[in-house]
Order: C-alpha cells, then sequence, then structure tokens
C-alpha cells in the first residue's frame, strides 16, 4: 500500500481540512508550511476572498514552496457549477497541485483528469458503501468523516469507521473530533494514516474569521455542537447560539417532502446551500463593533472544540502535534522492535 506521505508528500500526517468560507490563502499556506498539507476550498477563495482562483494558487506559492491541495465538490445538482469544478481543477493542475480531495459524488472524471498527470485523489466517506464507490471510481485513500466532525458529520464514531473501512488497503484519514495532539494520537493509535483539522485551524491567527467566530469556538464544549438540517438540507454541525434556537434545525414539512423525492431533493440542497452560503460567509467575516451583538451567530464547528482553549498560529499547533507525533512514532517503533 502506498503511504500518506507518499501520496501528500507532507513531512506530517496532518490535512488542513477544506472549509467554506474559512479556508483562506493564509490558512491553507501555513499549514502546508508548518509541515503539514493545507487543501484549498476553491468557492471560498473565489466567493468569499474575491480572488481569482490561478492568482490565488500564486498566491499560496508565494508564502510557502511546500505541496498543497484541492477539494472538489463534485455534486452536479447545478451544471454551471459542476463547470466551474471542472475548470477549477484544470488550473489547479496546471499550477502543480497534484492532492485532490472529492466530496458529495462520483470521483471518476477527477480521478482521471488527476492520474493522467501523476496526482492522487482522496474521496470523503462516511460508510462503507461510499467508501467501495470511491475506491471503485479510482480514489487512491479515503477521509473517513467521523460523528464528531464540522460541517457534513458521518454517523458512525472514528472506532467503528476504521473497523469498516480497514480492510480495503488504503491510506485512511481520521476527520473529526481532533482538536488535540491527545485526540491526533489516539487516532493514528488506532491504524488511520493521518488525520484531517478542520476546527482546530479555524481558532488560529491565520484564518479570516471573525474574532467572534474563533472566540465561539474557544468557549465552546462538546455538548454546544448541534446538527441543523437547514443549511444544505442534511445535517451539519453548528456551535448552538441563540440565532440558531430562534433558527431551529429541522426542515420544514415541504421542504423535508422535496429533500426525500429523487427528482426535488437536489433542487433543494441547491436551495438551501445558496442561500447559507450567504449566511456562511456573512457571519463568518464580519467584524462588527465591540458594542454591537452579532445578530447572525451562525457558525459551523466539530467535536473538536473541547480540545481548543485559544487562538494561536498555526505554526503553533503544529509544532505541538509534531513534537507529539515524533513521540508516539518513536514509542511505537520500539515496541514493534520488542
Amino acid at each position: 500500500m502506498v503511504s500518506f506521505s507518499e501520496h501528500t508528500h507532507a513531512r506530517l500526517p496532518v490535512i488542513g481540512g477544506p472549509m467554506y468560507p474559512c479556508s483562506n490563502i493564509e490558512l491553507v499556506a501555513a499549514v502546508s508550511d508548518a509541515g503539514g498539507i493545507g487543501v484549498v476550498q476553491p468557492v471560498s477563495m473565489t466567493f468569499v476572498q474575491k480572488q481569482d482562483f490561478r492568482e490565488g494558487l500564486r498566491a499560496i506559492r508565494k508564502i510557502t514552496t511546500a505541496p498543497i491541495g484541492m477539494n472538489a465538490l463534485i455534486e452536479k445538482s447545478s451544471r454551471r457549477y459542476h463547470e466551474k469544478m471542472v475548470k477549477w481543477v484544470s488550473i489547479a493542475l496546471e499550477e502543480g497541485v497534484r492532492f485532490f480531495i472529492t466530496s458529495l459524488g462520483n470521483p471518476a472524471w477527477v480521478v482521471k483528469r488527476v492520474e493522467e498527470v501523476g496526482g492522487v485523489v482522496y474521496h470523503d466517506v462516511t460508510e462503507r458503501k461510499w467508501a467501495l464507490k470511491g475506491l471503485e471510481a479510482g480514489a487512491k485513500g479515503l477521509i473517513a468523516v467521523n460523528n464528531r466532525a464540522g460541517g457534513h458529520a458521518g454517523k458512525l464514531s472514528a472506532e467503528q469507521l476504521y473497523d469498516e473501512l480497514s480492510d480495503l488497503d488504503v491510506p485512511l484519514v481520521c476527520a473529526g473530533g481532533i482538536g488535540s495532539e491527545d485526540a491526533f494520537i489516539k487516532a493514528l493509535s488506532l491504524g488511520y494514516a493521518a488525520c484531517q483539522l478542520g476546527t482546530r485551524f479555524i481558532a488560529t491567527e491565520e484564518c479570516h474569521s471573525s474574532q467572534a467566530y474563533k472566540s465561539a469556538i474557544v468557549k465552546a464544549t462538546e455538548d454546544d455542537i448541534v446538527l441543523s438540517e437547514k443549511i444544505t438540507g442534511v445535517p451539519v454541525s453548528l456551535i448552538r447560539t441563540p440565532y440558531l434556537q430562534r433558527m431551529g434545525t429541522k426542515a420544514g414539512p415541504v421542504a423535508r417532502r422535496l429533500l426525500q423525492g429523487n427528482k426535488t431533493k437536489h433542487w433543494m440542497r441547491m436551495f438551501y446551500t445558496l442561500r447559507s452560503a450567504f449566511q456562511l460567509r456573512d457571519a463568518s467575516i464580519r467584524q462588527p463593533p465591540e458594542h454591537k451583538k452579532i445578530q447572525q451567530e451562525f457558525w459551523q464547528a466539530g467535536k473538536s472544540v473541547a480540545g481548543i482553549h485559544k487562538i494561536e498560529p498555526v505554526a503553533d499547533v503544529m509544532q505541538r502535534f509534531e513534537a507529539a507525533f515524533e513521540h508516539w512514532h518513536r514509542d511505537d517503533n520500539e515496541l514493534r522492535r520488542k
């Protein structure tokens, strides 16, 4: 089996997870520069940061020469969006990106394009049936999204998901609940090849998200994380706030019927996604005057908030993870020799 490090050329088994709307240029570059692999989220770059995609990739290259990745959300509910994604993948390949994470669809067309230039695709999965479809399409690794993840969380624990996928003979990446070094080492000890961190990197100096959002992550406990169906039509992990409680987390009866229909579910999900895209963007990047209360507290986060206690530079986070990894790796090697 080809290893995660061979696929990504990262020094550490850490992925800076792609996040809408939080994956800005400086954050992606900082994760890669510190030894992991930062992953670009193209909608975040172009819609939130108003950055030309090619120029954004080149801006990252001015900060670091370390490898970076790209996230391709490949769900085809919108032809226009699909055409944009095809263009973004082409630009990324032209600019030297060779590691891709695909989500929400069949990754076959991305795999074909990426493998033509010697790149590799990992696919987001929440259960075995999606893993098998991803591997059948040519994915070389799996991002195993568990029930502690931010964004679209899975239903299974990290342990349950590893048990379901461990016989597939590809690198498995633990996504969800990794906010501390202890959680990182626990996942590696289970057998995961690497970990994907999202929420942990929002609460960093390089992330452009608002101070209010970062502070909410630091203050939150895992009991403050709730699932809402009103973002994309499927459950998304958010920090419980008074705004969210007023809005509610369940889809209404009409929306629920539309979400269950084979012909209408994609349109309903697209409606939710487009509406929420503006809400998430505005709640994430707004920096209101201190005397004004944020009215729209709409913040994605996973249960890794339990291990996040301050806002700090990415380099500081990564140095602790690297020290923990080296200590664990050394101990693991000694046990193997015995």
